[in-house]
């Protein structure tokens, strides 16, 4: 696969509720602290689509989405000593920060006082607009480039560089382990991942869906019992017993009927973001000391620590390949929750 920074094959969305087409974009030179990354891989996901809709206001289009990236180091900059050419890399949500604010210097990257720079969609220290995965190469602060263990499948491990993370994080700092019930509400691409970690840390998952007709597969990825939410009795059998909930949906919720499910000192994580706001008793919360909180994604010495921990314990996302020119069906197909569990497209046909 050639390289010309100048003609970069890319898939785009021209504007707001657009399709995408292939067209072609830029790349930056190189520079001394840069990596350039044939990709191989950029998995699809939902936040892709509420990027290009409109969904979550005006966005500088043309865009290039794609956050969960993999492929092969094709050169590095004069200053690089963290990755060698032929080397498999990821890169996730962030291309960027000030690496200086408090945040920043405790690896939380994401939360950068002096904002930090999403991988598509945003304004780059130079001043460029950030194009993401869905692209032949990409050109990336080597800070901001993760090594791709050799366990992992590339494809698979796309994913990972989001809804890998955006699981793993809240789950971790939330003490997800054995002896702990941990229920998963929602088994979608963000859901999926939740349970096979889960799964991994020693933790009892218990899987919260609104109906039984993803049973057979929440067993199968490590889910030790599933309930639907469709059901009333599903509140009366759990009452009191959880002790962290993972909210992967982004629809609005009765929260309260949730927060009665936890356990003494029981948190709900959002992870999900709906469109509007939930509404909460005060005494869903004093009442057992309970918890509701938000998490997004995760640095990136936590991200790697994220890329290690799948290798060791043989996690990948549940996938479908798919050529670069059925990215708009995808699109549909995700709308529509027929996937399972995440598209990740084949850059070799952009």
């Amino acid at each position: 696969m050639t390289y010309d920074r100048t003609a970069v094959s890319a898939w785009a969305a021209p504007a707001s509720k657009a399709a995408l087409e292939r067209t072609t974009i830029v790349r930056r030179e190189v520079g001394a602290n840069d990596v350039l990354i044939a990709i191989e891989y950029a998995g699809i996901c939902h936040s892709d689509i509420h990027t290009v809709r409109g969904d979550w206001g005006p966005q500088p289009f043309p865009v290039v989405p794609g956050h969960e990236i993999v492929g092969i180091v094709a050169e590095i900059g004069k200053d690089v000593t963290n990755h060698r050419v032929g080397d498999r890399v990821g890169v996730g949500c962030l291309v960027n920060a000030c690496r200086e604010c408090v945040n920043c210097r405790r690896g939380e990257e994401q939360f950068c006082l002096n904002g930090s720079i999403a991988t598509y969609a945003a304004t780059d220290r130079d001043g460029s607009t950030t194009q993401g995965g869905y692209s032949t190469h990409v050109v990336v602060d080597a800070n901001f480039v993760l090594s791709v263990p050799a366990g992992l499948d590339p494809a698979a491990a796309a994913p990972l560089l989001c809804a890998g993370i955006t699981t793993y994080s809240p789950l971790k700092r939330w003490g997800a382990g054995p002896g702990k019930k941990v229920a998963v509400l929602g088994l979608g691409g963000l859901g999926h991942m939740a349970v096979k970690i889960a799964h991994a840390m020693g933790a009892e998952v218990i899987v919260l869906s609104q109906s039984l007709k993803k049973q057979e597969d929440a067993e199968r990825l490590g889910a030790d019992r599933y309930y639907a939410t469709a059901d009333p009795t599903t509140f009366e059998a759990l009452a009191g017993e959880l002790d962290l909930v993972i909210n992967t949906v982004s629809v609005s919720l009765d929260m309260n009927a949730y927060l009665r499910l936890l356990a003494v000192d029981g948190a709900i994580v959002n992870v999900g973001a709906p469109p509007r706001a939930f509404s909460v008793a005060p005494m869903s919360l004093i009442y057992g000391r309970h918890a509701l909180a938000g998490s997004m994604i995760g640095g990136i010495a936590e991200t790697q620590e994220m890329l290690d921990f799948c290798a060791e314990h043989g996690i990948g996302s549940e996938i479908e390949v798919i050529a670069a020119e059925a990215v708009n069906e995808a699109y549909e197909r995700v709308l529509a929750s027929d996937v399972r569990y995440r598209f990740v497209i084949d850059a070799a046909t952009m």
